[in-house]
């Protein structure tokens, strides 16, 4: 080889060196707070990075209360970029708290009207609904003689005492819509009377939504008050267990994403929005949710009924979230000596 072609092939192999440090250099870290299932967190940030190879999730995981107290707490100092799949309740929280940088992702407009913010600049979007059931461990229920309870009046009864777990509303979203939907469903003084029975039943609070369920499964208690995407999973996975979907209508919330006012990745915190609310991404809500933001795309999912979307209640998000702190304040007061340890 000639003097003139190794340093030919030296200087090519140092501008791709350069080349490849520009692009790692090029490359965004993108803090997003989610309340999402962890084992759903990798699937997301993969289909996201078919699109957007060029920017990095860093999750930040936890409980749908803990992240939106996280959120608050840090309202002088943001640390998050973005949101992707939290309460809709907590961010029209935030919304009131001026926290969220208001963006029309494109394609927003395809979304079903009650799946976004509804200011003309919206401030957080839409992503899927994920709506209440009971998980009836069939097993355990027969050893207890405990007949299938057909509505949320039934877990009142004495004969689950000591059978039911739910979640805490201050640490979980379920919880909270849990609530909320009882105080809607029953009126705001028979909803509290409601609760003052189903305490009595209670064995204990949770602070995670999808924990009722997991215990429910493994047989640790024969009901667990949760959500019906996490029911279908374990259900799916050969767990002894019945999803219930009580009468009287079934509380709901939805996952939505946002901007964090103050971000200083704002052109990569916009992008996520852009797929937060494509036809891609509600094609990946809807492996785990029968109902989507984008009409049309949902397909049954199995172990939910056919009809899941009318048996949602007509849920008031603007009278849950004004009315969030007084509501956690007082449950936890009549409530909480039966939380789990934090």
């Amino acid at each position: 080889m000639t003097v003139k072609l190794v340093n030919k092939l030296s200087i090519a192999l140092m501008t791709a060196g350069v080349a490849l440090t520009g692009s790692v250099q090029a490359a965004t870290e993108l803090t997003v707070y989610t309340a999402l299932e962890a084992d759903d967190l990798k699937r997301y940030a993969s289909e996201f990075n078919k699109q957007y190879p060029d920017i990095k999730i860093k999750w930040v995981r936890d409980s749908t209360g803990i992240v939106t107290a996280k959120l608050l707490a840090e309202k002088e100092n943001p640390q998050a970029d973005a949101v992707w799949g939290l309460a809709a309740t907590s961010l029209l929280v935030l919304k009131g708290q001026a926290m969220l940088s208001p963006y029309a992702p494109q394609g927003v407009e395809n979304l079903s009207s009650k799946f976004r913010d509804a200011d003309q600049v919206p401030s957080w979007v839409g992503m899927n609904a994920w709506m209440a059931s009971i998980c009836f461990n069939t097993i355990e229920a027969k050893k207890h003689n405990l007949p299938k309870p057909t509505s949320w009046e039934d877990l009142t009864k004495p004969v689950y005492k000591g059978h039911v777990i739910m979640p805490n509303p201050n640490s979980s979203g379920t919880g909270f819509l849990d609530v909320s939907s009882w105080l809607q469903i029953f009126g705001e003084d028979k909803g509290w009377s409601f609760m003052d029975g189903l305490h009595q039943n209670i064995s204990r609070y949770t602070h995670s939504g999808s924990k009722p369920c997991k215990l429910a499964a493994s047989g640790e208690t024969p009901i667990g008050v949760s959500f019906a995407f996490r029911g279908a999973k374990l259900k799916n996975k050969g767990a002894p267990i019945d999803l219930v979907f009580p009468r009287e209508g079934l509380g709901w919330d939805m996952e939505a994403a946002a901007i964090i006012k103050g971000t200083k990745n704002l052109s990569a915190a916009k992008k996520l929005l852009d797929f937060a609310v494509s036809k891609d991404a509600n094609q990946m809500y809807n492996k785990g949710f029968a109902v989507v933001a984008m009409p049309g795309v949902a397909k049954p999912v199995q172990y939910f009924p056919a009809d899941a979307e009318s048996l949602m209640i007509d849920n008031n998000f603007a009278w849950a979230a004004n009315n969030r702190k007084e509501i956690l304040a007082k449950w936890q007061n009549r409530y909480d000596g039966k939380s789990e340890p934090k």
